[in-house]
């Protein structure tokens, strides 16, 4: 009778230690639900992404009348090989551009 005691004790010493092991694991997984409202989340946001990035690739890459800026000009303008380059300017450009303005003197400076 002693040694079925002593079987039994181990036996639930042994269940007591499984059973705290599953619940200690149990404990440190995560729960399938927020992981799966995670996931979706974050599948639906990389989709809005998508559809905005998407949205903005059929857009024009730069505005109408863009090669009249100022901005885009800079370089042919300061640059002297393509600035004179056939068919960039008018040959009176740099007559215009070197001339002094016929601006009369003001009347307030004369007196």
């Amino acid at each position: 009778k002693g040694r079925v005691r002593e079987e039994r004790i181990k036996k639930d010493r042994m269940k007591f230690v499984m059973e705290f092991a599953e619940n200690l694991i149990l404990r440190m997984m995560e729960d399938p639900r927020k992981r799966d409202e995670a996931q979706r989340k974050h599948i639906y946001e990389m989709q809005e992404r998508c559809k905005k990035t998407k949205a903005n690739w059929s857009l024009p890459l730069r505005p109408y009348g863009f090669w009249k800026f100022d901005r885009f000009n800079a370089q042919l303008r300061s640059d002297p090989q393509i600035s004179q380059t056939y068919g960039r300017r008018d040959p009176y450009d740099d007559l215009l551009l070197h001339e002094a303005p016929d601006v009369p003197p003001s009347r307030s400076s004369s007196k």
